[in-house]
Protein backbone atom coordinates (compact mmCIF):
# COMPACT_ATOMS: atom_id res chain seq x y z
CA UNK A 1 0.00 0.00 0.00
CA UNK A 2 1.26 3.47 -0.84
CA UNK A 3 0.82 6.45 1.36
CA UNK A 4 1.48 10.16 1.33
CA UNK A 5 2.34 12.44 4.17
CA UNK A 6 -0.69 14.26 5.47
CA UNK A 7 -2.94 12.91 2.71
CA UNK A 8 -6.30 11.24 2.50
CA UNK A 9 -6.09 7.59 1.53
CA UNK A 10 -9.63 6.52 0.80
CA UNK A 11 -11.57 6.84 -2.40
CA UNK A 12 -14.47 9.24 -2.77
CA UNK A 13 -15.11 10.00 0.88
CA UNK A 14 -15.20 13.78 0.54
CA UNK A 15 -17.98 15.48 -1.39
CA UNK A 16 -18.76 19.07 -2.24
CA UNK A 17 -21.68 20.40 -4.26
CA UNK A 18 -20.87 21.16 -7.89
CA UNK A 19 -22.28 24.66 -7.52
CA UNK A 20 -19.71 25.42 -4.83
CA UNK A 21 -16.62 26.51 -6.76
CA UNK A 22 -14.59 26.24 -3.57
CA UNK A 23 -14.83 22.46 -3.75
CA UNK A 24 -11.76 20.49 -2.90
CA UNK A 25 -10.17 17.72 -4.90
CA UNK A 26 -8.57 15.04 -2.86
CA UNK A 27 -7.22 11.67 -3.79
CA UNK A 28 -6.98 8.29 -2.15
CA UNK A 29 -4.45 5.64 -2.99
CA UNK A 30 -4.95 1.89 -2.66
CA UNK A 31 -2.58 -0.84 -3.80
CA UNK A 32 -4.52 -0.95 -7.05
CA UNK A 33 -4.08 2.81 -7.55
CA UNK A 34 -7.82 3.22 -7.02
CA UNK A 35 -7.74 7.00 -6.84
CA UNK A 36 -10.70 9.31 -6.73
CA UNK A 37 -11.44 12.93 -5.97
CA UNK A 38 -14.57 14.17 -4.28
CA UNK A 39 -16.55 16.66 -6.21
CA UNK A 40 -20.07 17.12 -7.49
CA UNK A 41 -23.52 16.22 -6.33
CA UNK A 42 -26.54 15.10 -8.32
CA UNK A 43 -29.39 17.61 -8.51
CA UNK A 44 -32.90 16.38 -7.73
CA UNK A 45 -35.47 19.07 -8.35
CA UNK A 46 -38.00 19.54 -5.59
CA UNK A 47 -40.96 21.85 -5.24
CA UNK A 48 -40.79 24.07 -2.20
CA UNK A 49 -43.55 26.08 -0.64
CA UNK A 50 -41.09 28.09 1.44
CA UNK A 51 -40.70 31.75 0.58
CA UNK A 52 -37.22 32.55 -0.84
CA UNK A 53 -36.46 34.97 1.98
CA UNK A 54 -37.29 32.36 4.60
CA UNK A 55 -35.15 29.77 2.84
CA UNK A 56 -32.20 32.15 2.54
CA UNK A 57 -32.43 33.06 6.20
CA UNK A 58 -32.41 29.42 7.30
CA UNK A 59 -29.70 28.03 5.06
CA UNK A 60 -27.35 31.02 5.40
CA UNK A 61 -27.43 31.09 9.21
CA UNK A 62 -24.61 29.20 10.97
CA UNK A 63 -25.33 26.61 13.66
CA UNK A 64 -28.73 25.56 12.38
CA UNK A 65 -30.41 22.47 10.97
CA UNK A 66 -31.99 22.84 7.53
CA UNK A 67 -34.37 20.56 5.65
CA UNK A 68 -32.59 20.20 2.30
CA UNK A 69 -35.74 19.44 0.33
CA UNK A 70 -37.73 22.48 1.48
CA UNK A 71 -35.14 24.87 2.83
CA UNK A 72 -37.01 25.18 6.13
CA UNK A 73 -35.21 25.53 9.42
CA UNK A 74 -35.61 22.42 11.59
CA UNK A 75 -36.09 22.56 15.34
CA UNK A 76 -33.29 20.36 16.64
CA UNK A 77 -35.31 19.11 19.57
CA UNK A 78 -38.10 17.91 17.31
CA UNK A 79 -35.58 16.39 14.90
CA UNK A 80 -33.84 14.31 17.56
CA UNK A 81 -37.13 13.25 19.19
CA UNK A 82 -38.38 12.05 15.81
CA UNK A 83 -35.19 10.10 15.08
CA UNK A 84 -35.24 8.41 18.48
CA UNK A 85 -38.98 7.68 18.33
CA UNK A 86 -38.61 5.93 14.97
CA UNK A 87 -35.43 4.08 16.03
CA UNK A 88 -33.98 5.07 12.68
CA UNK A 89 -30.72 4.19 10.99
CA UNK A 90 -28.92 7.55 10.76
CA UNK A 91 -25.73 8.16 8.78
CA UNK A 92 -23.61 11.18 9.66
CA UNK A 93 -21.26 12.29 6.89
CA UNK A 94 -17.81 13.71 7.51
CA UNK A 95 -14.62 14.94 5.95
CA UNK A 96 -12.11 12.79 7.79
CA UNK A 97 -9.69 15.67 8.51
CA UNK A 98 -12.19 18.39 9.48
CA UNK A 99 -12.31 18.98 13.23
CA UNK A 100 -15.69 20.75 13.05
CA UNK A 101 -17.24 17.71 11.37
CA UNK A 102 -16.10 15.45 14.19
CA UNK A 103 -17.28 17.86 16.89
CA UNK A 104 -20.67 18.04 15.16
CA UNK A 105 -20.89 14.25 15.10
CA UNK A 106 -20.09 14.08 18.82
CA UNK A 107 -22.73 16.69 19.66
CA UNK A 108 -25.32 14.95 17.49
CA UNK A 109 -24.68 11.57 19.06
CA UNK A 110 -24.80 13.14 22.54
CA UNK A 111 -28.12 14.81 21.70
CA UNK A 112 -29.62 11.52 20.52
CA UNK A 113 -28.38 9.80 23.65
CA UNK A 114 -29.70 12.64 25.81
CA UNK A 115 -33.17 12.17 24.34
CA UNK A 116 -33.23 8.79 26.01
CA UNK A 117 -32.27 7.05 22.83
CA UNK A 118 -30.96 3.50 22.91
CA UNK A 119 -28.17 4.06 20.42
CA UNK A 120 -25.45 2.08 18.67
CA UNK A 121 -22.56 3.68 16.75
CA UNK A 122 -20.94 2.17 13.67
CA UNK A 123 -17.61 3.37 12.30
CA UNK A 124 -16.18 3.25 8.80
CA UNK A 125 -12.72 3.45 10.41
CA UNK A 126 -12.69 -0.20 11.54
CA UNK A 127 -12.82 -3.43 9.51
CA UNK A 128 -15.10 -6.05 10.99
CA UNK A 129 -12.21 -8.33 12.04
CA UNK A 130 -11.48 -5.76 14.79
CA UNK A 131 -14.93 -6.00 16.40
CA UNK A 132 -13.55 -7.74 19.49
CA UNK A 133 -11.20 -4.79 20.07
CA UNK A 134 -14.16 -2.40 20.03
CA UNK A 135 -15.99 -4.65 22.49
CA UNK A 136 -12.98 -4.65 24.83
CA UNK A 137 -12.78 -0.85 24.62
CA UNK A 138 -16.44 -0.40 25.53
CA UNK A 139 -15.95 -2.94 28.31
CA UNK A 140 -13.23 -0.78 29.87
CA UNK A 141 -10.46 -3.32 29.27
CA UNK A 142 -8.15 -1.03 27.26
CA UNK A 143 -6.44 2.30 27.82
CA UNK A 144 -6.56 4.88 25.05
CA UNK A 145 -3.08 3.93 23.88
CA UNK A 146 -3.78 0.20 24.05
CA UNK A 147 -7.01 0.66 22.11
CA UNK A 148 -5.32 2.54 19.27
CA UNK A 149 -2.56 -0.06 19.12
CA UNK A 150 -4.92 -3.05 19.21
CA UNK A 151 -7.17 -1.48 16.56
CA UNK A 152 -4.11 -0.94 14.32
CA UNK A 153 -5.18 2.68 13.98
CA UNK A 154 -2.10 3.90 12.13
CA UNK A 155 -2.13 1.06 9.64
CA UNK A 156 -5.87 0.65 9.10
CA UNK A 157 -7.19 4.22 9.19
CA UNK A 158 -4.29 6.59 9.71
CA UNK A 159 -6.10 9.89 10.26
CA UNK A 160 -5.41 11.93 13.37
CA UNK A 161 -6.73 9.85 16.27
CA UNK A 162 -7.33 13.02 18.31
CA UNK A 163 -10.22 13.87 15.99
CA UNK A 164 -12.02 10.62 16.78
CA UNK A 165 -11.09 9.88 20.41
CA UNK A 166 -13.77 12.15 22.02
CA UNK A 167 -16.47 10.14 20.26
CA UNK A 168 -14.83 6.84 21.21
CA UNK A 169 -14.56 8.00 24.83
CA UNK A 170 -18.18 9.15 24.88
CA UNK A 171 -19.25 5.69 23.71
CA UNK A 172 -17.10 3.96 26.34
CA UNK A 173 -18.26 6.18 29.21
CA UNK A 174 -21.89 5.57 28.33
CA UNK A 175 -21.47 1.88 27.37
CA UNK A 176 -22.74 2.55 23.86
CA UNK A 177 -21.93 -0.38 21.55
CA UNK A 178 -19.43 0.42 18.79
CA UNK A 179 -19.70 -1.52 15.53
CA UNK A 180 -16.93 -2.11 12.96
CA UNK A 181 -18.55 -1.38 9.59
CA UNK A 182 -15.78 -1.86 7.07
CA UNK A 183 -13.98 -4.64 5.22
CA UNK A 184 -10.29 -5.00 4.49
CA UNK A 185 -8.85 -2.65 1.90
CA UNK A 186 -7.41 -5.73 0.22
CA UNK A 187 -10.92 -6.82 -0.80
CA UNK A 188 -11.76 -3.41 -2.29
CA UNK A 189 -8.43 -3.46 -4.12
CA UNK A 190 -9.14 -6.90 -5.55
CA UNK A 191 -12.50 -5.74 -6.84
CA UNK A 192 -10.83 -2.69 -8.37
CA UNK A 193 -8.41 -5.00 -10.20
CA UNK A 194 -10.64 -7.92 -11.14
CA UNK A 195 -14.22 -6.74 -10.78
CA UNK A 196 -16.78 -8.13 -8.31
CA UNK A 197 -17.32 -11.37 -10.21
CA UNK A 198 -13.55 -11.86 -10.50
CA UNK A 199 -13.18 -12.20 -6.72
CA UNK A 200 -14.08 -15.69 -5.41
CA UNK A 201 -17.11 -15.71 -3.11
CA UNK A 202 -14.97 -17.17 -0.32
CA UNK A 203 -12.80 -14.03 -0.39
CA UNK A 204 -15.65 -11.48 -0.18
CA UNK A 205 -15.87 -11.48 3.64
CA UNK A 206 -19.45 -12.76 3.47
CA UNK A 207 -20.81 -9.79 1.52
CA UNK A 208 -23.88 -10.27 -0.62
CA UNK A 209 -24.06 -8.83 -4.14
CA UNK A 210 -24.32 -5.02 -3.98
CA UNK A 211 -27.38 -3.33 -5.42
CA UNK A 212 -26.41 -1.80 -8.79
CA UNK A 213 -25.39 1.84 -8.89
CA UNK A 214 -28.12 4.07 -10.27
CA UNK A 215 -27.28 6.25 -13.30
CA UNK A 216 -26.81 9.39 -11.18
CA UNK A 217 -24.23 7.66 -8.97
CA UNK A 218 -22.39 6.35 -12.04
CA UNK A 219 -22.24 9.86 -13.48
CA UNK A 220 -20.79 11.23 -10.26
CA UNK A 221 -18.20 8.48 -10.10
CA UNK A 222 -17.33 9.11 -13.75
CA UNK A 223 -16.84 12.79 -12.93
CA UNK A 224 -14.52 11.81 -10.06
CA UNK A 225 -12.44 9.60 -12.35
CA UNK A 226 -12.13 12.22 -15.09
CA UNK A 227 -11.26 15.01 -12.67
CA UNK A 228 -8.37 12.94 -11.37
CA UNK A 229 -7.12 12.24 -14.89
CA UNK A 230 -7.33 15.96 -15.71
CA UNK A 231 -4.71 16.87 -13.13
CA UNK A 232 -1.53 18.11 -14.84
CA UNK A 233 1.56 15.86 -14.87
CA UNK A 234 3.64 16.36 -11.76
CA UNK A 235 0.85 18.13 -9.88
CA UNK A 236 0.66 17.44 -6.18
CA UNK A 237 -2.60 15.48 -5.79
CA UNK A 238 -2.50 16.02 -2.04
CA UNK A 239 -2.51 19.80 -2.22
CA UNK A 240 -5.97 21.26 -1.93
CA UNK A 241 -4.77 24.16 -4.08
CA UNK A 242 -4.64 21.82 -7.09
CA UNK A 243 -8.31 20.97 -7.13
CA UNK A 244 -10.72 23.90 -7.27
CA UNK A 245 -9.95 25.22 -10.76
CA UNK A 246 -9.89 21.98 -12.73
CA UNK A 247 -12.30 21.98 -15.68
CA UNK A 248 -15.65 20.28 -15.22
CA UNK A 249 -15.87 17.20 -17.50
CA UNK A 250 -18.23 17.54 -20.46
CA UNK A 251 -21.33 15.40 -20.83
CA UNK A 252 -19.73 13.70 -23.84
CA UNK A 253 -16.67 12.82 -21.77
CA UNK A 254 -18.88 11.38 -19.04
CA UNK A 255 -20.75 9.30 -21.62
CA UNK A 256 -17.46 7.79 -22.82
CA UNK A 257 -16.07 7.26 -19.33
CA UNK A 258 -18.95 5.08 -18.15
CA UNK A 259 -18.31 2.68 -21.05
CA UNK A 260 -14.73 1.88 -20.07
CA UNK A 261 -14.04 -1.55 -18.46
CA UNK A 262 -11.76 -0.02 -15.83
CA UNK A 263 -14.54 2.37 -14.84
CA UNK A 264 -16.91 -0.56 -14.31
CA UNK A 265 -14.39 -2.07 -11.88
CA UNK A 266 -13.98 1.29 -10.17
CA UNK A 267 -17.74 1.50 -9.58
CA UNK A 268 -17.84 -2.08 -8.29
CA UNK A 269 -15.03 -1.30 -5.84
CA UNK A 270 -16.99 1.68 -4.51
CA UNK A 271 -20.14 -0.44 -4.25
CA UNK A 272 -18.18 -3.02 -2.24
CA UNK A 273 -17.42 -0.37 0.37
CA UNK A 274 -21.00 0.89 0.36
CA UNK A 275 -22.48 -2.59 0.65
CA UNK A 276 -20.16 -3.65 3.46
CA UNK A 277 -21.08 -0.70 5.65
CA UNK A 278 -24.78 -0.96 4.84
CA UNK A 279 -24.83 -4.67 5.75
CA UNK A 280 -23.10 -3.96 9.07
CA UNK A 281 -25.57 -1.17 9.91
CA UNK A 282 -28.55 -3.34 8.93
CA UNK A 283 -27.17 -6.21 11.02
CA UNK A 284 -26.81 -3.91 14.03
CA UNK A 285 -30.41 -2.78 13.55
CA UNK A 286 -31.55 -6.40 13.78
CA UNK A 287 -29.26 -7.25 16.70
CA UNK A 288 -30.08 -4.23 18.87
CA UNK A 289 -33.86 -4.18 18.85
CA UNK A 290 -35.37 -0.73 19.19
CA UNK A 291 -32.00 1.02 18.95
CA UNK A 292 -31.15 4.05 16.86
CA UNK A 293 -28.15 2.96 14.79
CA UNK A 294 -25.76 5.79 13.91
CA UNK A 295 -23.17 5.42 11.16
CA UNK A 296 -20.01 7.58 11.14
CA UNK A 297 -18.95 7.66 7.47
CA UNK A 298 -17.20 9.74 4.89
CA UNK A 299 -19.67 12.06 3.17
CA UNK A 300 -19.03 10.46 -0.21
CA UNK A 301 -20.77 7.34 1.07
CA UNK A 302 -23.76 9.41 2.23
CA UNK A 303 -24.41 12.36 -0.10
CA UNK A 304 -27.18 12.09 -2.63
CA UNK A 305 -28.44 8.87 -1.10
CA UNK A 306 -26.42 6.96 -3.69
CA UNK A 307 -23.93 5.05 -1.54
CA UNK A 308 -24.72 3.47 1.81
CA UNK A 309 -28.34 4.77 1.96
CA UNK A 310 -29.06 3.13 -1.42
CA UNK A 311 -27.65 -0.17 -0.20
CA UNK A 312 -29.58 0.10 3.10
CA UNK A 313 -32.85 0.44 1.22
CA UNK A 314 -31.95 -2.62 -0.87
CA UNK A 315 -31.42 -4.49 2.41
CA UNK A 316 -34.88 -3.57 3.70
CA UNK A 317 -34.08 -0.47 5.78
CA UNK A 318 -36.92 1.65 4.45
CA UNK A 319 -36.06 5.19 5.55
CA UNK A 320 -32.43 5.73 6.53
CA UNK A 321 -31.78 9.32 7.57
CA UNK A 322 -28.83 11.24 6.12
CA UNK A 323 -27.25 14.25 7.85
CA UNK A 324 -24.16 16.14 6.64
CA UNK A 325 -22.43 19.29 7.97
CA UNK A 326 -21.82 22.05 5.40
CA UNK A 327 -20.55 25.60 5.47
CA UNK A 328 -23.26 28.25 5.79
CA UNK A 329 -21.86 30.03 2.73
CA UNK A 330 -22.65 27.04 0.52
CA UNK A 331 -25.73 25.55 2.16
CA UNK A 332 -28.25 27.54 0.12
CA UNK A 333 -26.99 25.97 -3.13
CA UNK A 334 -28.20 22.60 -1.81
CA UNK A 335 -31.84 23.52 -1.21
CA UNK A 336 -34.10 21.55 -3.55
CA UNK A 337 -31.56 18.81 -4.15
CA UNK A 338 -31.14 15.25 -2.91
CA UNK A 339 -27.87 16.04 -1.13
CA UNK A 340 -29.10 14.82 2.29
CA UNK A 341 -32.23 14.79 4.41
CA UNK A 342 -30.83 17.60 6.53
CA UNK A 343 -27.64 19.62 6.81
CA UNK A 344 -26.09 21.38 9.77
CA UNK A 345 -24.66 24.79 8.87
CA UNK A 346 -21.11 25.39 10.06
CA UNK A 347 -19.50 28.85 10.38
CA UNK A 348 -18.71 30.49 7.05
CA UNK A 349 -15.31 29.75 5.60
CA UNK A 350 -14.33 33.42 5.61
CA UNK A 351 -14.91 33.43 9.37
CA UNK A 352 -12.78 30.35 10.03
CA UNK A 353 -10.32 30.01 7.13
CA UNK A 354 -8.81 26.53 7.15
CA UNK A 355 -5.06 26.19 7.22
CA UNK A 356 -3.34 23.73 4.94
CA UNK A 357 -2.08 20.69 6.83
CA UNK A 358 1.72 20.30 6.83
CA UNK A 359 2.87 18.53 3.68
CA UNK A 360 6.31 17.21 2.94
CA UNK A 361 5.37 16.50 -0.67
CA UNK A 362 6.34 12.86 -1.16
CA UNK A 363 4.70 9.56 -2.00
CA UNK A 364 5.80 6.84 0.39
CA UNK A 365 6.10 3.09 0.36
CA UNK A 366 7.56 0.45 2.63
CA UNK A 367 11.38 0.31 2.69
CA UNK A 368 13.94 -1.77 4.54
CA UNK A 369 12.73 -0.96 8.03
CA UNK A 370 11.99 2.67 7.15
CA UNK A 371 9.58 4.51 4.85
CA UNK A 372 10.90 4.76 1.29
CA UNK A 373 10.28 7.84 -0.87
CA UNK A 374 8.77 6.66 -4.16
CA UNK A 375 8.23 10.13 -5.64
CA UNK A 376 9.03 13.72 -4.79
CA UNK A 377 6.41 16.29 -5.79
CA UNK A 378 7.67 19.28 -7.75
CA UNK A 379 8.13 22.58 -5.90
CA UNK A 380 7.42 20.91 -2.57
CA UNK A 381 9.14 21.14 0.81
CA UNK A 382 10.75 17.77 0.04
CA UNK A 383 12.20 18.93 -3.31
CA UNK A 384 13.56 22.14 -1.79
CA UNK A 385 15.09 20.10 1.04
CA UNK A 386 16.91 17.85 -1.44
CA UNK A 387 14.99 14.63 -0.85
CA UNK A 388 15.07 12.17 -3.76
CA UNK A 389 13.11 9.12 -4.91
CA UNK A 390 14.71 6.06 -3.36
CA UNK A 391 15.67 7.79 -0.10
CA UNK A 392 14.61 6.05 3.11
CA UNK A 393 13.68 8.28 6.06
CA UNK A 394 15.14 6.56 9.10
CA UNK A 395 14.50 9.37 11.61
CA UNK A 396 12.37 12.52 11.76
CA UNK A 397 12.69 15.05 14.59
CA UNK A 398 15.05 12.58 16.25
CA UNK A 399 12.40 9.84 16.30
CA UNK A 400 12.91 6.54 14.51
CA UNK A 401 10.42 6.10 11.64
CA UNK A 402 9.86 2.44 10.80
CA UNK A 403 6.96 2.76 8.40
CA UNK A 404 5.08 5.42 6.39
CA UNK A 405 2.45 5.90 9.09
CA UNK A 406 5.05 6.96 11.67
CA UNK A 407 6.53 9.55 9.31
CA UNK A 408 3.04 10.84 8.45
CA UNK A 409 2.36 11.31 12.16
CA UNK A 410 5.56 13.32 12.72
CA UNK A 411 4.91 15.57 9.71
CA UNK A 412 1.29 16.16 10.77
CA UNK A 413 2.50 17.61 14.09
CA UNK A 414 4.66 20.30 12.46
CA UNK A 415 3.61 23.92 12.90
CA UNK A 416 4.06 26.63 10.24
CA UNK A 417 7.71 27.71 10.05
CA UNK A 418 9.00 24.47 11.62
CA UNK A 419 12.50 23.19 10.78
CA UNK A 420 12.22 19.39 10.77
CA UNK A 421 15.51 17.41 11.06
CA UNK A 422 15.53 14.29 8.89
CA UNK A 423 18.02 11.43 8.73
CA UNK A 424 18.05 9.86 5.27
CA UNK A 425 19.56 6.59 4.06
CA UNK A 426 20.75 7.02 0.47
CA UNK A 427 22.93 4.57 -1.46
CA UNK A 428 23.92 2.86 1.76
CA UNK A 429 24.96 6.09 3.51
CA UNK A 430 23.09 8.06 6.14
CA UNK A 431 22.87 11.83 5.68
CA UNK A 432 21.14 14.56 7.65
CA UNK A 433 18.84 17.14 6.08
CA UNK A 434 16.51 19.81 7.44
CA UNK A 435 13.03 20.29 5.95
CA UNK A 436 11.83 23.87 6.37
CA UNK A 437 8.05 24.32 6.33
CA UNK A 438 6.69 27.70 5.17
CA UNK A 439 5.65 30.19 7.82
CA UNK A 440 2.28 30.78 6.12
CA UNK A 441 0.74 27.53 4.84
CA UNK A 442 -1.20 27.69 1.59
CA UNK A 443 -4.93 28.41 1.90
CA UNK A 444 -7.76 27.04 -0.17
CA UNK A 445 -9.54 30.36 -0.28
Amino acid sequence: MKNATGSDRRAYDHWAPTADRRSWLRTAILSTSLVAAAIGQSRAQANSSVAPAETAAACATPSGWVDVKTGRSIDRGELFRDVVAKASVVVLGESHTDVDHHLWQLHTVAALHGRGGNIVIGFEAFPRRLQSVLDDWIGGKLTDEAFLKASEWRQVWGYDAALYMPLFQFARLNRIPMIALNVERKLVSQVGQKGWEGVPAAEREGLSDPAPADPAYQRELARVSLMKKAMPPGADPFSSSQGPNLPEPSEAALDEAVKEPEFKRFVEAQLTWDRAMAEALASAKRKFSGATVVGILGSGHVAGGHGVPHQLKALGIAEPRTFIPVSADGACTLVGTGFADAVFTLPRTDETPPAERPRLGVLLGEGAGAPRINRVVGNSVAEITGLKAGDEVVRAAGLETRNPEELVEVVARQAPGTWLPLSIRRDGHEIDLVAKFPTRPRQDR
